[in-house]
């Protein structure tokens, strides 16, 4: 078990330089399998230490290196690895991007044209040796790289936006202008293909147009803190700067729009190491860092993230996002009351940043201390001149803790005016719908309401378990049986799922089940009250209990 305690971050150098080959390399392993690259490289440097010809050891470290950041040793690392293998096309990237930090292009694009070829290899390869050859003062050559490359429809936007980038820089504006142009036509929603176009147009005396290009993106993604900013730059009659300056700026962009891309589909490891590229030759890049601590909080990694959002820089107009950001952090990693300051301290300087607002009040919500988490979301409310369709989730927050805080008069409220905004949102009529037959009113509407959320979002297994479970409460046991049997085939570690079905097997005498699903239950860890009741009913069975008051106003209405 040395390994672990070996693996804290308050462990000392003489710890690590105690351990054997073996050791330093089995503790690396561990630590790479829990993500702590910083210790991983640690131990990884350790075993090289001992066998400084280990190419396993070798590699593992080579990778790790690359996604703890450490760039300068990780090309090191990789000059040995292509000696080894002449294809290894990670370490000839590593090796490329420290050249053109060095500002040694000819280095660079000798290294990616010796990667092996894959998609987003060649992708890669093809982009960085383009910004190479305009680094090298070689602008024809970087764009007739650009024009031989082939692939999927989608890398024509990559290709023809940095085209147009590099021709901006290189004085040919009205070239420039045409590709970026392309670009936008291409994907108008891509932030910086819009940035870069707009950008353009402002300083190519086409300001209104650069607006009319800002505000459809702002119809996809209202409030983008860039775009904010750069309207008001606009409004102002100040023309805005290229999107990259420099041979350097242009790779680090690359780097960031292909590991920005990788993290969301799905390939966190080369999308990370990706980043730390381009944060190695962009180290204030504040969409790359973004990216990066968005990334480690997909690899439930809060700590890590709260340190890259402490790095994006103050006049950045991120800046606010990313504070917002680390608040909610802070509350993951259960520093709650750390969380509560800091977000507090933020609404209190602007109480009309509804997204502040929301953290806040979720951070609340999230720990059950609704009173308080409904005066937070009534802030928010409050700073609202015209409701529109996006407001609507603050409503919903905001009936949840009412009826949490057993006001359901306003709660209700709440519930209407969010469907009033966004009529047919599947989570506001499940909530509103099952709150009226659990109070034995509105049985009929309310029931529709919840049919309606099962058609929009069939996959729910929580709004699917709300079904079966209105059913129950109705008497109807056979329907509920059917409904709840496939929620828990949606969410099978759920709970209050299996509590539900347990309850739905005693009611049709199906007891053997039952049990198993309560035993299910308990074992998943539930609420403690509700893991009070289920060990009851474990104990005793379901005992025959009153109709439920949605039973009892079932009979009055005839049903």
């Amino acid at each position: 078990m040395a390994g672990p305690a070996i693996a804290r971050s308050d462990a000392s150098g003489e710890d690590y330089g105690r351990l054997s080959l073996s050791g330093s390399y089995l503790a690396g392993r561990l630590a790479g399998s829990l993500r702590d690259n910083a210790s991983a490289t640690t131990f990884f440097k350790a075993a090289l230490r001992v066998d400084s010809k280990n190419t396993e050891v070798m590699e593992r470290a080579f990778l790790v290196m690359l996604a703890q950041g450490d760039i300068d040793d990780a090309a090191a690392l990789g000059e040995r690895l292509v000696q080894l293998d002449r294809q290894h096309r990670i370490a000839r990237l590593a090796i490329a991007v420290r050249a053109i930090k060095a500002r040694q292009y000819q280095t660079a694009r000798t290294q990616l044209a010796q990667s092996v070829r894959a998609p987003i290899a060649d992708l890669t390869a093809t982009l960085l040796a383009a910004w190479t050859a305009y680094g090298a003062g070689d602008t024809k050559s970087a764009i007739e790289l650009l024009d031989k490359l082939q692939g999927p429809d989608w890398y024509a936007t990559f290709r023809d936006m940095h085209a147009g980038m590099i021709l901006d820089l290189a004085g040919q504006k009205k070239e420039a202008g045409k590709r970026l142009e392309r670009a936008y036509k291409a994907d108008q929603t891509a932030l910086r293909v819009v940035e870069s176009y707009a950008r353009w147009l402002s300083r190519n005396g086409q300001r209104e147009e650069a607006l009319r290009v800002y505000a459809t993106f702002d119809k996809a993604m209202p409030q983008h803190p860039l775009v904010v900013d750069a309207v008001e730059t606009l409004e102002k009659d100040q023309s805005l700067p290229p999107l990259v300056r420099s041979a350097q700026d242009g790779a680090a962009e690359v780097l960031y729009g292909l590991g920005s891309a990788l993290g969301r589909q799905g390939g966190e490891d080369l999308g990370l190491i990706y980043l730390q590229f381009a944060l190695f030759l962009a180290p204030t890049h504040p969409l790359a860092l973004l990216s990066l601590a968005d990334l480690y909080e997909t690899l439930k990694k809060p700590e890590l993230a709260i340190e890259v959002y402490e790095r994006i820089p103050d006049k950045s107009p991120l800046k606010r996002n990313a504070e917002i950001q680390l608040g909610l952090n802070l509350d993951l990693l259960d520093r709650t009351d750390e969380a509560r300051a800091h977000l507090e301290a933020l609404v209190k300087a602007d109480p009309d940043d509804l997204e502040a607002v929301l953290a806040l009040g979720n951070v609340l919500r999230g720990r059950k201390n609704f009173e308080d988490a409904a005066k937070v979301y009534t802030t928010g409310i409050d700073s609202i001149d015209q409701p529109e369709r996006r407001n609507w989730m603050i409503y919903y927050f905001r009936g949840i803790c009412l009826e949490r805080s057993k006001e359901w008069s306003r709660a209700e409220v709440d519930f209407k005016k969010a469907l009033e905004l966004f009529p047919d949102q599947p989570h506001v009529l499940n909530y509103l719908g099952y709150s009226w037959i659990d109070q034995g009113i509105n049985l009929e509407p309310g029931i529709e309401m919840i049919r309606r959320a099962v058609q929009l979002r069939p996959d729910d297994g929580y709004i699917v378990d709300s079904l079966g479970w209105a059913h129950f409460k109705l008497g109807r046991v056979d329907e509920a049986v059917a409904e709840l049997e496939r929620a828990i085939e949606l969410k099978p570690d759920d709970p209050v799922i299996n509590d539900h079905l347990g309850d739905a097997y005693w009611k049709v005498g199906r007891r053997l089940e039952a049990v198993f699903q309560w035993s299910h239950a308990r074992d998943l860890k539930p609420e403690p009250d509700d893991l009070a009741k289920i060990e009851t009913k474990l104990k005793h069975g379901l005992a025959d209990e009153p109709k439920s008051k949605a039973e009892n106003a079932k009979v009055g209405e005839g049903g």
